[in-house]
């Protein structure tokens, strides 16, 4: 469910976000300055990302965005996300969240909804189930999805200096904007919360935004 920033309250336990939208949307650059505002405030703070957070699901990144064999299939492809899902929530999201902290994770399930369910054709339903096989119910808090254009994000990518495309960076436009509605959806849907922001706006409007969602304005 999409939320208004002014109206959200986090919890005041520990808080685990998560930070969605196609590649090169920005939500790295976001979830970095937001770790820092946390920092600032001496708030223990863990930055995680998927795929990857673990040892295990570092190996598994790389399979997935550098794999230099033939094209997975699909299938294969959800269930390794899944895999390091599982492991990241037992290793590594579960454990700081019990230690008080906060979790801010670069993509969790929702972004196996867009990519594998709506990039992918994958059955919703068989991405739940995958889906909440490996989080058993360790939901974020809050979800943070920049929004946009998909030429836009491409353009972006394309202007990284010596930035070679991963295996998802490199598939067709259309492919690019079957995952924005999917993220779309998925705020629009979701019983998580969802906190939308505009894209095109600059990284400091962004920062604002969702620290203005957080609390930490």
């Amino acid at each position: 469910m999409r939320i208004d920033p002014s109206s959200f309250r986090p919890p005041s336990r520990a808080t685990f976000v998560a930070f969605e939208g196609i590649n090169g949307c920005g939500k790295t650059t976001l979830m970095k300055a937001l770790s820092a505002c946390l920092r600032q405030r001496s708030v223990p703070v863990v930055e995680t990302r998927e795929p990857g957070g673990t040892p295990l699901g570092e190996e598994l990144r790389r399979l997935l965005l550098e794999w230099p064999g033939e094209k997975k299939s699909a299938r294969s492809e959800l269930l390794l996300f899944a895999a390091g899902r599982a492991e990241h929530v037992d290793k590594v999201i579960r454990p700081a969240l019990a230690r008080g902290e906060w979790v801010l994770c670069d993509r969790f399930m929702h972004s196996s909804v867009a990519f594998q369910g709506y990039g992918r054709g994958i059955d919703l339903d068989l991405v739940s189930q995958a889906n909440d096989f490996a989080v058993q119910g360790t939901l974020p808090d809050l979800v943070v999805l920049i929004d946009i254009d998909p030429l836009e994000a491409q353009r972006r990518i394309a202007r990284r200096q010596g930035s070679d495309k991963d295996s998802f960076e490199a598939e067709d436009l259309a492919f690019h904007r079957r995952i924005r509605d999917g993220f779309l959806e998925c705020a629009r849907s979701s019983p998580v919360p969802f906190l939308v922001l505009n894209g095109s706006r600059s990284p400091d409007e962004l920062r604002a935004e969702a620290a203005e969602a957080l609390s930490l304005a």
